[in-house]
């Protein structure tokens, strides 16, 4: 079959053409469209570094300011593209990009809901703060320094040398005991003493050995109170402030008040009676140990 070259020729010039004159009649729109993307990139940047000084005045939380100011660029840049694609008539392309990214963010919401649960979580911390790095805390029964706060989880190192990973989530939706928020910390001691002591001679003798200890709150006094009548002895507790949360602090202050205790006791002559039980060698009712003794000890008759 021969082949018109002349009426090929003439389809492939119209078509240039006509390809030839929509740039024309495109040219503004093309020229509008690089202005636009030039001014939103520096429009972006602007106001990148704007949120960024912004967020930095209301948290010193690293991670939450870049955050923020990523967060800001990028909306920024997002609503440049889709200016751009609207001036250059692409508006079925900016519907279908839409409708796209909503059902990619939705499957990902689904498939990424733990990792989306966390990252929230972390900018709630960020912004209320209940915890920074170095305090003591105890979260999700793990007790320690945090040594770092991240957006999706917190870094805890326990007093046993463990490092401990928990996740955001179950740090923000968990009750959290905070050591290190007022600044000091209170060591409570349970002890007993006969029902033969002199209880206000007790009192006295306790808050003096354990007044002058290194460590302990000029600000807060000792407290002694006595609190039950126990099996064998009178038991009270002592209550002694530490101006630090710190747990080495509070162990040795602790120790400290134990060995002081002891010793006054030692020479005032007070006791700390041991657990007392009673043996029951009879299957209806207590006999006397000695009775039962004596007729161990009678020779029995062959």
């Amino acid at each position: 079959m021969d082949i018109d070259i002349a009426s090929f020729s003439e389809i492939i010039s119209e078509k240039i053409g006509h390809w030839i004159t929509g740039l024309i009649r495109l040219l503004p729109n093309l020229v509008l469209a690089a202005i636009v993307m030039a001014l939103g990139l520096f429009l972006a940047q602007a106001v990148r570094r704007f949120a960024k000084r912004l967020a930095g005045r209301a948290t010193d939380s690293a991670s939450l300011v870049n955050l923020i100011s990523s967060t800001t660029y990028f909306v920024c840049i997002g609503i440049t593209c889709f200016s751009v694609l609207s001036i250059l008539k692409l508006d079925k392309a900016v519907t279908s990009i839409l409708a796209g990214a909503g059902i990619l963010g939705l499957g990902l919401a689904f498939a990424f809901q733990d990792i989306a649960a966390n990252f929230i979580s972390g900018v709630f911390m960020s912004v209320r703060r209940p915890l920074k790095v170095g305090d003591i805390v105890k979260v999700s029964s793990y007790m320690g320094k945090i040594k770092e706060i991240n957006m999706r989880d917190t870094v805890v190192e326990t007093f046993q040398g463990q490092t401990v990973v928990i996740p955001n989530k179950d740090v923000f939706q968990n009750p959290i005991e905070n050591y290190s928020y007022l600044h000091k910390r209170r060591f409570d001691l349970e002890v007993g003493v006969s029902y033969g002591e002199d209880l206000e001679k007790v009192k006295r003798v306790t808050l003096d050995a354990v007044k002058d200890i290194p460590g302990i709150s000029t600000h807060e006094e000792v407290s002694l109170f006595y609190e039950s009548f126990g099996d064998s002895a009178i038991n009270f507790s002592i209550r002694i402030w530490i101006d630090t949360a710190e747990q080495a602090t509070y162990k040795e202050v602790g120790s400290q008040a134990i060995m002081r205790i002891k010793k006054a006791y030692d020479e005032n002559d007070i006791s700390i009676p041991f657990p007392v039980r009673t043996l029951d060698f009879g299957i209806k009712g207590g006999k006397n140990l000695r009775d039962m003794l004596d007729v161990a000890e009678k020779p029995t008759d062959r």
